[in-house]
């Protein structure tokens, strides 16, 4: 059992008019077109962001100068109702090669009706982070989770 104490899991929900299929499709395929580009960790800036559509793909960034910058792996991959990645992006704000310091993003997806599709996301095990409280407290103020679900549901709303 760990000694580090527990660090509270960030959670976040939005309601997308469109279907389950749609909603997911928009948050995982087009993952760099509402994912905010200056959220990035590489040298160069980044020109998308890519979610592999498989258990054990890899989430990263692609930069400007053709490098490429993991921050996870997909944990689970299930459409379109959940998908679970990593995060093994640590307190510096670099990623973290080792699993065993990794905290997940946990996203699901709830239809509501036909064209209705409510998306919650429940970011947790902070605490397997180097330097976690960096990561937990810029997640949890500022841009985090609501600022990255509300530029999602403006795109998947459009569409």
């Amino acid at each position: 059992m760990s000694s580090q104490a527990t660090i509270p899991a960030i959670q976040g929900s939005v309601t997308i008019n469109s279907s389950i299929d749609d909603a997911f499709r928009v948050f995982t395929e087009s993952f760099g077109s509402w994912w905010p580009a200056a959220y990035h960790i590489g040298k160069s800036d980044m020109v998308d962001a890519v979610i592999e559509p498989r258990q054990g793909g890899r989430w990263y960034e692609k930069g400007q100068d053709g490098t490429e910058c993991d921050w996870g792996r997909v944990l689970l991959w299930e459409p379109p109702n959940h998908l679970v990645i990593t995060w093994q992006i640590n307190g510096m704000w670099q990623f973290d090669p080792d699993p065993e310091h990794a905290s997940e993003v946990d996203i699901q997806f709830t239809a509501e009706g036909p064209e209705v599709t409510r998306v919650d996301v429940e970011h947790r095990h902070f605490e397997r982070l180097v330097a976690a409280q960096g990561v937990h407290e810029g997640l949890r103020n500022g841009g985090g989770w609501k600022a990255l679900l509300d530029a999602y549901s403006a795109l998947a709303n459009k569409e």
